[in-house]
């Protein structure tokens, strides 16, 4: 069973289902997976670790699935090195998300690699369209990680009249089953990148904990703040925060954002010991709203599979459920 859209046709790809290059999560076996099962794996470059990157990408040598390589745009810029390392490997595409893409475009196409720019307004998907963007990624406040204030559901729509039928649009934030596939296509999208649900999968690179408090967790349990990008002396330009779980640093210090920069030193110290003890009451799950509806721990390839048989049901029942008078 698939879906074939304009996505999938422009990344030769079988299911319009891409995942989200989530720094460090998204290593070179989830890439793989997710590419293998037939939807389109983004490795996750994140702010630039060029070792990780160069082991990351080897071990992506012999992959014959299509792939990409995704940055934090603004962090990659300070080192540009890094996407000649990428483009070197020539992957079918490089993913810029937050912070001005321009620069790079041109580079990208010139090496014969599609270029995808994730954005977050209109505004941005207008800039990122005229720079020659082939792709846009629509991301909804509803994401994990970064992202800003608008909602998918408008954002979606408003950006495909903006841009017209000229590049496909993807929607991201708060999808991660078949229903949100389907509503997806519906609101004019070609396709939905997913990061929450493929972070709660067998393949990715995170411990069983973080992975088990997505599965119980539900969207009432995301909050977006700058909490723990203060508390591991990362704070992005605005108008950027992060969402995260609900934990037990979370609640102390959200709303007391400038008592935290005021005891940063302590409160950096012990949430970096945190991390390295795999103590998630205090080090961030980076996950959003559709943590609500991941049930279960199961490989990405079953993920791809189940979110196009259940799109591919959902669009399929609801003409005859719905009466039209």
């Amino acid at each position: 069973m698939s879906l074939e859209t304009q996505l999938t046709r422009r990344l030769r790809i079988a299911h319009p289902i891409m995942l989200a290059p989530m720094d460090v999560v998204a290593d070179a076996r989830l890439t793989a997976a997710v590419s293998v099962a037939g939807g389109f794996g983004i490795l996750g470059g994140g702010y630039g670790n060029e070792e990780w990157l160069t082991r990351e990408l080897n071990l992506l040598g012999t992959l014959k699935a299509p792939y990409g390589v995704g940055f934090i745009t603004w962090s990659m810029a300070k080192q540009p090195k890094l996407l000649d390392l990428v483009l070197e490997r020539k992957p079918a595409a490089v993913m810029l998300s937050f912070g001005d893409p321009t620069p790079f475009i041109e580079r990208v196409k010139r090496a014969g690699t599609v270029v995808i720019c994730q954005v977050q307004s209109v505004a941005l998907a207008k800039e990122a369209f005229a720079a020659g963007a082939d792709i846009l990624v629509a991301q909804g406040t509803e994401a994990g990680g970064h992202g800003a204030s608008r909602g998918l559901i408008t954002l979606v729509p408003e950006v495909v009249d903006a841009v017209g039928s000229n590049v496909p649009v993807v929607a991201s934030g708060g999808i991660a089953d078949g229903r949100g596939l389907a509503a997806a296509l519906m609101l004019g999208a070609s396709g939905v990148l997913m990061g929450t649900r493929f972070y709660a999968t067998q393949e990715a690179a995170a411990a069983d904990a973080p992975k088990s408090r997505i599965r119980i967790a539900t969207g009432d349990d995301t909050l977006r703040s700058i909490v723990f990008d203060i508390s591991r002396r990362n704070v992005w330009p605005a108008p950027f925060t992060g969402r995260c779980l609900r934990n037990t640093h979370l609640e102390r210090w959200y709303g007391r954002e400038v008592e935290l920069l005021q005891r940063v030193d302590e409160e950096s110290a012990t949430y970096f010991a945190a991390q390295s003890d795999g103590n998630f009451d205090i080090a961030a799950v980076i996950a959003g709203e559709s943590a609500g509806l991941v049930r279960d721990i199961v490989s990405a390839g079953e993920v791809v599979e189940r979110t196009v048989r259940d799109a591919s049901v959902a669009l399929t029942r609801a003409p005859s459920e719905l009466q039209v008078s």
